[in-house]
């Protein structure tokens, strides 16, 4: 009986304030409907392997190793980087890239919004965070929560589960982060801005050579980035070749939620008691504010800047879609939009700034891999 209650009187505090934190993600997914999908499986994997003695992670017993299933897990897909490589398959087959194409202008924004990532790097590196980990903190302004994944599983296993966590709740609190920053740095006749009608018509045949072409492109750029561009490439190519419709499918649904289950259950390995509770956690989460707030004002300065120069001026609203977060971000500035004019229809517009934005995102992580990988 002594063994078997060895769990309950091992309960430390960290243990019950980690199995709290578990029960409120868990929670904020359920009622707040904050990425479900994901923060679901994250909480209720911090609540497993904060039991102690608990059999989900991996324990040593009389000198041997005990695994645990999420340990496991987590080597097999986060250590290989499999599990966010197959996300971006998935992702790659749910996005409509014609709205980008029809405005190839948005593509400055796709890079413009990633301006918080460095901007977020260089605050992490002053408040004494080495600076492999400073860009797996930055990574979190790239919007994109596989991205963040695949950087951070690189750089600083260690910050996993808080960066993680940043990640996909910001990306769910786009619609109260990016609204007060646009207001601030832009004036109600700017909002009110109407865009031109769409410059290019894109048929099936361009829908096909763009994913190929971004790939090979993209991949001689930064070669980092050839796995990460190369795989949301090809899932986008099952979506517009016509003739893999039920892979494409099935890219979409069933494997992008299995691996979002096992992904989630996998970050939630990593959010132990010992590792969570540090003072590095509550500056990753504010610092994911920081990372979001840059690239908002970084993409909405930018359209401002270019509007100097252009008789057709851009609304710079359509600047803060530049983020990763999407469809989202591309929702909250056409909203904006109408409120402002009920007449404004900014949605396709803001729809390829954002789809630009998940090219900037996986570029941006490429990049922080080349130049931070062998320092």
């Amino acid at each position: 009986m002594q063994e078997l209650l060895n769990g309950i009187f091992a309960l430390s505090i960290g243990n019950v304030v980690m199995i709290g934190v578990g029960a409120f993600l868990i929670y904020i997914a359920i009622s707040k409907e904050y990425e479900p999908a994901l923060l679901i499986p994250i909480g209720f994997s911090t609540i497993l392997v904060n039991i102690p003695f608990s059999s989900a992670i991996d324990q040593w017993m009389g000198g041997v190793l005990h695994r645990g299933v999420l340990s496991i897990f987590f080597d097999i897909g986060i250590i290989t980087e499999i599990f966010p490589l197959l996300i971006f398959i998935a992702v790659g087959a749910m996005i409509d890239f014609g709205p980008l194409l029809e405005h190839p202008i948005m593509f400055l924004f796709g890079a413009a919004a990633q301006f918080g990532i460095f901007a977020t790097m260089v605050v992490a590196t002053l408040l004494g965070f080495d600076i492999k980990q400073a860009a797996s903190i930055g990574i979190i302004g790239s919007a994109d929560g596989p991205t963040s994944i695949y950087v951070a599983g690189r750089f600083a296993k260690d910050l996993l589960g808080p960066i993680s966590v940043a990640a996909y709740s910001y990306m769910s609190l786009v619609p109260i982060i990016q609204p007060p920053v646009i207001k601030a740095l832009t004036t109600r006749e700017e909002r009110r801005i109407k865009m031109a009608p769409k410059s290019l018509k894109v048929n099936k045949t361009a829908r096909i050579i763009f994913p190929i072409l971004v790939t090979i492109i993209a991949s001689l750029i930064a070669p980092s980035a050839a796995a990460l561009i190369g795989f949301l490439m090809f899932g986008n190519l099952l979506r517009e070749c016509g003739v893999l419709n039920s892979i494409s499918k099935t890219a979409q649904t069933e494997l992008a939620n299995i691996i979002t289950i096992l992904l989630g259950l996998s970050i939630g390995s990593t959010m132990t008691a010992d590792k969570f509770l540090q003072p590095r956690t509550l500056y990753i989460l504010l610092l994911g504010v920081v990372a979001f707030v840059f690239d908002t004002a970084g993409g909405v300065l930018f359209a401002k800047f270019l509007n100097l120069f252009l008789r057709n001026k851009i609304n710079p609203m359509l600047g803060a879609a530049g983020i990763s977060a999407f469809p989202m971000s591309a929702r909250v500035i056409h909203q904006l939009g109408r409120k402002e004019d009920p007449t404004n229809y900014l949605l396709m517009y803001a729809v390829g700034a954002n789809v630009a934005g998940q090219i900037g995102s996986v570029l941006a992580g490429g990049i922080l891999i080349a130049l931070v990988g062998n320092l």
